[in-house]
């Protein structure tokens, strides 16, 4: 990201920023608007409480529920808190749960962000295995559990996570059959830990809404204390920093929020009121509408351009996600795109960044992806990005031009 605003003339495929030009600001000056009409004490200015603003948790509870209706409206509100961007929350969660040395299960490939906060924490990541197709393998799973526990590392075995929807980086949904069958394999084994559920990009979808449920709303998961996260940052302005998350299990939840009031003794209060507003009237759901087909455009123009040159002939594959901010790519195997690839350092020369893909991997990383992000970008600079990523990519196969 430094890198990428250092040298303007270096594009990024990098930065999972959102889209500048697709920022809310009618919306939000609306909001602001609204609480300075507003008679009485400016409260709005001042310290809130740890869990959040209480309206906005209900407004939230009621956002969650039109995607898990099976959730009972009379509590909801209680299990939901506010967090600094849905990454404090993930924070919160690590650090009630583990030690130095416990082991968190996590998708294969997973939020490389997430990771590097596990290596922080000295919590070691295992990832669950998956098939040819990157779906989640039930018999790797398995095996995987069978060799942990004959190893005696079972027991280590703290929490599960993944990024559900259009993840960050594979651009995948989980199926409901790749969540029931994680919850089955674990309590075949006798282990009922804690798991997270990263939803962040779930309201990102392009057309078609994700159909699987959360785990928050599957029965297989009920006995399981699950924590669901998700965030305003994506979906609205990212700037606001406002995520969330609703935990079915009130000890876990309690241990949250006691160290939250260790962090920061409550969000900013502030940002929290105008989302508030925004979420209590049509904006909110308009805005979604707005970009929505914003990012479904930017996806298929660096698409089409990777296409256009001849990418998939240099040996590259990917599929189009249905939602999100992200084309995960796989090169051929011989072709290393690590942090201290030669290719890597081609991409730079030739004025392009990408995250490398080995950093998604909780153990035995892949070293031949690519993550590529399409949401900061305009089209036609996506355009020359996708160019110069695919020119780097023929170099490095013995190519000159797409029509070799």
């Amino acid at each position: 990201m430094a890198m990428a605003l250092g040298n303007p003339d270096l594009l990024s495929l990098a930065a999972g920023f959102t889209d500048n030009r697709t920022l809310p600001v009618v919306e939000v000056a609306e909001a602001v608007a609204a609480l300075a009409r507003r008679t009485g004490e400016p409260e709005y200015l001042q310290y809130g409480t740890n869990m959040g603003r209480p309206r906005l948790r209900q407004l939230l509870g009621e956002h969650l529920r039109r995607w898990e209706p099976s959730l009972d409206p009379a509590d909801s509100a209680s299990r939901v808190f506010i967090t600094n961007g849905s990454q404090q929350a993930l924070y919160l969660a690590v650090q009630v749960l583990c030690d130095p040395g416990d082991i968190m299960l996590v998708d294969r490939p997973t939020y490389f962000v997430f990771l590097e906060m596990l290596v922080g924490l000295g919590v070691t990541a295992r990832s669950l295995p998956v098939d040819a197709d990157g779906s989640s393998s039930l018999e790797g799973v398995r095996g995987l559990l069978d060799r942990m526990e004959r190893t005696g590392e079972i027991e280590r075995i703290k929490a599960v996570y993944f990024v559900s929807y259009f993840s960050n980086p594979s651009g995948r949904c989980l199926s409901v059959d790749e969540k029931t069958d994680l919850a089955r394999a674990l309590k075949e084994r006798g282990l009922l830990p804690p798991v997270i559920e990263d939803a962040a990009y779930r309201d990102l979808y392009f057309a078609d809404r994700p159909p699987a449920p959360g785990v928050v709303g599957l029965p297989d998961w009920s006995d399981f204390p699950c924590l669901y996260l998700s965030t305003l940052t994506k979906t609205f302005a990212t700037g606001l920093k406002v995520g969330y998350g609703y935990c079915t299990d009130s000890e876990w939840l309690a241990r949250m929020l006691h160290a939250k009031g260790h962090h920061d003794f409550g969000s900013a209060n502030f940002n929290q009121a105008v989302l508030e507003e925004v979420l209590a009237g049509p904006a909110f759901e308009r805005h979604l509408a707005r970009i929505r087909p914003v990012y479904e455009r930017k996806m298929q123009v660096l698409h089409e351009t990777l296409e256009a040159e001849n990418l998939r002939g240099c040996g590259w594959h990917w599929a189009r996600p249905a939602g999100g901010l992200y084309l995960w790519l796989e090169a051929p195997p011989q072709l290393e795109t690590g942090m201290d690839s030669v290719f890597c350092r081609r991409c730079i020369e030739g004025g392009v960044l990408y995250v490398p893909g080995e950093l998604c991997f909780g153990d035995a990383p892949r070293r031949n992806c690519v993550r590529l992000s399409y949401g900061v970008l305009d089209e036609s600079r996506l355009r020359e990005a996708g160019r110069r990523f695919a020119a780097a990519a023929r170099e490095a196969a013995g190519t000159k031009t797409s029509l070799d």
